[in-house]
């Protein structure tokens, strides 16, 4: 197996995968996408893809970026000081989605890759990403869906594969100040550089082929289903989990930040309408109160029956 990282083939990928999941997408909305191109005055830039006001999804972004430099900023080297001093590439694909229909889920996805090279040291490289789901109206047959699929991404890499980037899903899209997950989960996977570089990118890949197998049945079985503007004001409230979320946690948003990555593109995940309110509760016994007793839980919900 080769352990000399091929960027080009990962950039090859990427866009193809950009590619690919906005033309799903299109297919399930009948509008297409908008393509905004854009480059980053320190070194590389990317592409932006948003569908807006769509007849599916209200804010549809899939964004692909690569870009470069000849050092990193103070914070993203704190806790890995053998990157000081290093030219660096990163590059991925990072999309949200964001559904007109509160019984549909909105979804995340995000595959990248992060290499620091020197003159005369060997180059420091990983692979990270995932998918994970956040319904507003829990339904068993979705979650199930999504977990297994997320399975299959991982069975051909060993048998704990799942568990093991299940479980730091879990971990990672958690609200502290808030004590609950963001949603049900999926997977996450970060700095992963082992046992060598084509294992890691055939990993990387099946996590980014297998998300709209995941998400597309799911958005096709709830979008026609009727709403209400109570279940509307809920989906608009949960929104701003997400926002707080990915302002005050992500990755992703704070190293396009802190990079000097496009303002734009970097905060096209937020939501075109969000709400909160002061102190707000559940009616005791709703199907919102499900959504926090049920589904906003960590489970195994491979054990579960359809």
């Amino acid at each position: 197996m080769s352990n000399t990282p091929d960027t080009d083939a990962v950039k090859h990928y990427l866009l193809a995968l950009q590619d690919r999941i906005c033309d799903a997408l299109s297919e399930v909305d009948g509008r297409a996408f908008r393509e905004d191109a854009w480059e980053r005055e320190q070194g590389g830039g990317g592409r932006s893809r948003v569908l807006e006001e769509g007849e599916v999804f209200e804010k549809a972004g899939v964004n692909f970026s690569h870009v470069f430099g000849d050092g990193l900023p103070p914070s993203a080297t704190a806790a890995r000081p053998e990157l000081a001093g290093r030219r660096f590439q990163a590059m991925g694909v990072s999309l949200v989605i964001h559904p007109r229909n509160p019984h549909v889920p909105t979804s995340h996805a995000n595959v990248r890759f992060f290499i620091a090279e020197k003159d005369g040291a060997e180059p420091v490289w990983w692979f990270g990403g995932g998918f994970d789901l956040t319904p507003y109206y829990g339904n068993r047959e979705d979650v199930i869906h999504w977990h297994r699929t997320a399975r299959a991404a991982c069975e051909p890499f060993g048998p704990d594969t799942y568990e093991k980037y299940k479980r730091w899903c879990d971990d990672y899209f958690y609200l502290k100040h808030r004590g609950e997950p963001r949603g049900v989960g999926g997977l996450f996977f970060d700095d992963l550089n082992s046992p060598d570089f084509e294992t890691a990118f055939a990993f990387m890949r099946s996590v980014g082929d297998h998300y709209i197998p995941a998400y597309r049945p799911i958005v096709e079985r709830r979008k026609d289903q009727p709403w209400s503007d109570h279940e509307r004001e809920f989906q608009l409230y949960r929104r701003g989990r997400y926002v707080e979320f990915n302002l005050v946690y992500d990755r992703g948003t704070l190293f396009g930040l802190q990079t000097g990555g496009r303002t734009e593109s970097i905060l096209m995940s937020l939501p075109p309408l969000v709400s909160w309110k002061y102190d707000w509760h559940p009616e005791p016994d709703s199907p919102e109160a499900e959504l926090y007793e049920v589904y906003l839980k960590p489970r195994d919900w491979l054990a579960e029956t359809d």
